[in-house]
């Protein structure tokens, strides 16, 4: 019988897949768990449009981040960072902070999980920060930080 997977299933195949198994397997186990629809005619042009519909997703989110990049790549924003005495720093400089400054210079909203910071920043100067926008698509951005 062939069947439309609905889900991952561990052994059988991913979500999408068009599929041939026994009858049994089939109407005792993907069937009853929802893990899988028969594979009518009406059932494989559903599935053709929405993998449609997923690729002009994908394609739309790629064009998205590229714009992104091209607008931020290579600047520079600037944090102001509280200080002491002797320019010891107070405080850090967090993903958050980066992603505000971004959409208050740029006007463009990055989500602050895509911003790739190994540890906040805790002292006053300029450093790199990559932000991953797309999996295919990483830009990198000056973060400089002065006293205030």
């Amino acid at each position: 019988m062939k069947v439309i997977l609905t889900e991952d299933v561990k052994n059988l195949g991913k979500k999408g897949d068009v599929l041939e198994v026994k009858d049994g397997y089939a109407k005792n186990a993907l069937f009853p768990k929802k893990l899988a629809v028969e594979a009518t005619p009406a059932a494989i042009n559903k599935r053709k449009l929405e993998q449609k519909a997923e690729d002009k997703k994908k394609q739309e989110d790629l064009d998205n981040a590229t714009k992104i990049k091209e607008v931020i790549n290579d600047k520079k924003i600037t944090i102001p960072i509280k200080t002491g005495e002797g320019g010891k720093v107070f405080g850090s400089v967090t993903t958050k902070e980066i992603a505000d400054s971004i959409k208050d210079v740029f006007n463009i909203i990055v989500d602050k999980k895509k911003i790739q910071l190994s540890n906040p920043i805790k002292a006053i100067g300029a450093m790199n920060v990559t932000i991953k926008l797309h999996p295919q698509i990483v830009a990198q951005i000056v973060v400089e930080t002065t006293g205030m």
